[in-house]
């Protein structure tokens, strides 16, 4: 220590000190001198970080200038996108023939179309074996 209080090599080591210790996830804080010009070196987590420290040292201790020679951490990748949820399984539609139906009048009232009577008479070749012969009662599928 000088006459005149902590050398200027002091200031700038306890300045380091400091501002590595402040939690702002600086690692390897160090400080390069060259006459009154500091250039400090180390690892942070973002450039704002960066920033954080420069202006922490600044108020800490008066240079001529101060260089920033710290390397930022490489961004972490961001993470996957979820995939998408699976389409909800398809309603099963049934309806029950009453007297005077057909095929193509149940398509009419479902698909807006009675040419699509085929589709319903597929979804039921189970209990259907022709489509012109529908019972009363029968429940058949209407499919979407």
């Amino acid at each position: 220590m000088g006459l005149f209080g902590k050398s200027f090599e002091e200031k700038v080591k306890e300045a380091v000190a400091t501002v590595g210790g402040m939690g702002l996830g600086v690692r390897n804080l160090g400080a390069k001198i060259e006459g009154k010009v500091v250039t400090l070196t180390g690892d942070v987590p973002s450039r704002e970080v960066s920033v954080q420290v420069m202006e922490n040292f600044d108020k800490l201790v008066k240079t001529d200038n101060t260089l920033n020679a710290m390397r930022v951490d490489a961004p972490k990748p961001a993470p996957a996108p979820a995939p998408p949820p699976p389409p909800p399984p398809p309603v099963e539609r049934i309806h029950e023939v009453v007297a005077g139906e057909s095929l193509s009048k149940i398509a009419l009232k479902y698909y807006g179309n009675g040419n699509k009577y085929m589709k319903i008479f597929e979804a039921n070749r189970d209990i259907l074996s022709n489509p012109d012969l529908i019972k009363p009662g029968q429940k058949l599928r209407i499919p979407d």
